[in-house]
């Protein structure tokens, strides 16, 4: 009778928290929602081998070996030759400015100097700011040249096809020679970090004001909406910038990431994401009920942005769904130009397109934002 008893008491409170679930169906969603987002993005999104890098060549001749060598980097598939350049210096402007991940140049005479035997040299310059990304294209460079030319060096040439190779090609990686990871990860960092903490520490501030019943005190109040968002966003816009001036010291003085940019851009870029992340926490503030939902919908946001940002993986090796999910969320862009500005020494007005899309989210969402909030008031 007594066991009867607790299995009685033990289905009791079954149901119950059975029933409780169901009622708080954010949770719920969560639970199923976030599992299948992980398959997803790492099953299908995540590839850290990426093919079909955008690439630009310079070319002062264009002859049958030279074809032969741009036909050969477009069959490996790492590289997609994009842009032909007019001159060096397009070649290493498209680089500055992330719009291509290598740039070739093959010199005048190569073609003469093959014939010759003088094993001519062409230069391959990687955008290296992202090691996983370059390496394996680079790796196998000089093995995608000669086997391009392989099929030309017949009859009287055929003697070139024995070692030493017939070209050689000079790799420079550019913005981080040494291929240190740090380069890559600790600006990218910067962005992750004030991402993942004001968005939460927003939303759940707000939400744990309609929690206690100050909420009730703003009603009561002769105020805004708009000026209730300020005044509430411009203290964790302190905060941001203290945490970030704390990561670039770290930066620098613990992990020696190089600084060659412009302070300004470099600020201006900042104060921007943290608007936007601030807007977005307000904006999630307006939909959680609790605290607990708060922290919910903002690792749900977070998780897809540490992942298909570009910064845990390459962002060119990602399927073009993938990307284009990528595109919406404001990590992305802040990380291109963080790490431009920071290893590049680019400036701000060299991605133009990146902080407009900075802007548009932030303008977006803070309406969102007030209109949502003006209806809590309500």
């Amino acid at each position: 009778m007594e066991v009867l008893n607790k299995f009685r008491h033990i289905s009791a409170i079954l149901r119950k928290e059975f029933i409780q679930m169901s009622r708080d169906k954010m949770t719920f969603a969560m639970m199923l929602v976030i599992p299948l987002m992980q398959l997803i993005l790492f099953g299908f999104a995540i590839n850290t081998d990426p093919k079909n890098l955008p690439t630009a060549i310079y070319s002062e001749e264009s002859t049958l070996f030279v074809r032969s060598i741009i036909s050969g980097f477009e069959a490996s598939g790492f590289y997609d030759v994009k842009y032909k350049s007019s001159s060096p210096a397009e070649n290493s402007q498209l680089l500055e400015e992330g719009e291509v991940a290598f740039a070739i140049h093959i010199p005048a005479g190569f073609s003469a100097n093959l014939i010759k035997g003088l094993r001519p040299q062409i230069l391959l310059e990687a955008d290296a700011s992202d090691p996983a990304a370059a390496s394996n294209a680079v790796a196998g460079v000089n093995q995608i040249v000669n086997q391009a030319l392989r099929h030309d060096l017949k009859g009287s040439l055929s003697s070139l096809n024995q070692k030493p190779a017939p070209v050689e090609v000079i790799v420079h990686r550019l913005y981080n020679p040494e291929g240190k990871s740090q380069y890559n990860i600790v600006p990218g960092l910067l962005g992750v970090i004030l991402t993942m903490t004001l968005v939460m520490i927003t939303s759940m501030a707000m939400t744990r004001e309609a929690e206690t019943g100050t909420l009730e005190n703003l009603l009561a109040m002769p105020v805004k909406p708009v000026e209730v968002m300020i005044g509430k966003i411009i203290p964790y816009v302190v905060i941001g910038i203290v945490q970030t001036v704390v990561i670039l010291l770290a930066a620098h003085y613990v992990f020696s990431v190089p600084f060659v940019g412009n302070m300004m851009s470099l600020i201006i870029v900042v104060v921007i994401f943290i608007l936007t992340n601030l807007t977005l926490g307000f904006t999630f503030s307006t939909v959680a009920r609790t605290q607990m939902q708060a922290m919910q919908l903002t690792f749900f946001f977070f998780l897809p942005s540490i992942l298909l940002s570009g910064f845990m993986f390459p962002f060119r090796g990602m399927p073009i769904w993938a990307q284009t999910i990528g595109e919406i969320l404001p990590l992305t862009h802040f990380l291109r130009i963080i790490r431009g500005i920071m290893l590049k020494g680019s400036g701000i007005f060299q991605y133009p397109q990146d902080v407009m899309a900075l802007l548009a989210f932030t303008f977006v969402v803070g309406i969102i934002a007030v209109k949502r909030y003006r209806q809590t008031l309500d």
